[in-house]
C-alpha cells in the first residue's frame, strides 16, 4: 500500500477539525434551542396548569398499560395494511401502465380509481367505509378494525400506486427491450427488470408513505376500535386530563422514528451513489 502524502494527511485532518466544529456548533445551538423553549414556557402565565393538564406523571403511568394494549391494534392493522396496500397499489400500477389495448376499460377504472380517492380526506373514507359496509346489511355485524384496515388499504392504494407508476414509467425502455432481446417474456421483464429497479427509485417515497400511514393507523378509533387513540380518549373521559394523549402520541413517534432514520439512511444512500457514478 502507497505511503499517504502529506497533502492528503493535511485535507484529513482538516475534514476531521471541520467535523469537529460542525458537531460543536450544532450541539451549542441546540442548547441555546432548548433554554430559550423552557424559559419561554415557564414563564407563560398559564404554564403550570398546561403542565398538570398535558404532562402529569400521575395520569402518564396510569394510562400507559391501557394505551400500549392499543397500540398493539394498531400495530396489527398496519402489517395486515401495508400487505393489502403493496398487492393492490401494485396491480393497479400495472394495469396503468399497461399498452395493452385489451386493458383500456381497466386503466379508465384505475385512473378514475387513484383521482378520486387521492382527493378524499382519509377520514372520510374512514366513515364511508366504516358506516357505509354495514349499512348495505350483507355481513352482519363487522368488526371496526376490519373496516378501518380496509378502509386504510384503499386509501393509501391510491397514493403508493402513483409513486409506483412513476417509478415503472422511470425505467429506461432501453431495460425493456434489452430483456426481451435476451428471451424474456412480459411478464418476466416486469416482474425481474422492471419492478426491482422501479422499487430502488421510490424507495424514498414509499418508506415516506409507509410513514404517514403509520399515523393514520390512529384513525380507526372514530369507528369505534378500541386502539391506542381510543383508549386515550377513554381515559381522558375518565379523568379529565388529557395527558394520555402525550401518551399516545409518544407511543406512535417511536413506533415511527425507526423507519424515519431508516428512510433518511436510504435516501443518503442512494444520493451517494448517484454523485459517485453507481447504478442506482
Amino acid at each position: 500500500m502507497p505511503p499517504v502524502s502529506e497533502i492528503e494527511l493535511s485535507r484529513r485532518d482538516y475534514r476531521r477539525k471541520q467535523q469537529l466544529k460542525s458537531v460543536v456548533t450544532s450541539l451549542v445551538s441546540t442548547i441555546v434551542l432548548a433554554i430559550i423553549v423552557v424559559t419561554g414556557l415557564k414563564m407563560s402565565p398559564g404554564w403550570p396548569r398546561v403542565k398538570q393538564t398535558f404532562f402529569s406523571p400521575e395520569y402518564f403511568v396510569k394510562s400507559l398499560p391501557k394505551t400500549i394494549d392499543g397500540l398493539w391494534l394498531n400495530l396489527q392493522v398496519l402489517v395486515v395494511a401495508v400487505i393489502g396496500v403493496a398487492i393492490f397499489a401494485t396491480l393497479i400500477a400495472l394495469v396503468r401502465t399497461s399498452k395493452n389495448p385489451v386493458m383500456f376499460p381497466l386503466r379508465v377504472l384505475a385512473a378514475l380509481y387513484t383521482t378520486v380517492m387521492r382527493g378524499i380526506p382519509m377520514i372520510v373514507v374512514l366513515y364511508l367505509i366504516g358506516f357505509g359496509i354495514p349499512g348495505l346489511g350483507l355481513f352482519g355485524r363487522i368488526n371496526p378494525a376490519i373496516l378501518g384496515t380496509i378502509a386504510v388499504i384503499m386509501g393509501y392504494s391510491a397514493y403508493v400506486a402513483e409513486v409506483l407508476r412513476a417509478g415503472f414509467n422511470d425505467v429506461h425502455p432501453s431495460q425493456r427491450a434489452s430483456a426481451r432481446s435476451l428471451g424474456l417474456t412480459a411478464g418476466q421483464t416486469t416482474r425481474m427488470i422492471v419492478i426491482p429497479q422501479a422499487l430502488r427509485k421510490v424507495a424514498p417515497a414509499l418508506m415516506n408513505d409507509f410513514i404517514s400511514m403509520q399515523k393514520d393507523v390512529g384513525l380507526i378509533s372514530v369507528l369505534g376500535a378500541v386502539d391506542a387513540v381510543r383508549a386515550a380518549q377513554i381515559e381522558v373521559a375518565s379523568s379529565y386530563n388529557f395527558t394520555p394523549y402525550v401518551v399516545a402520541s409518544l407511543l406512535f413517534i417511536l413506533m415511527s422514528v425507526p423507519f424515519i432514520l431508516l428512510n433518511d439512511w436510504y435516501t443518503a444512500r442512494l444520493r451517494k451513489r448517484e454523485l459517485s457514478g453507481g447504478t442506482v
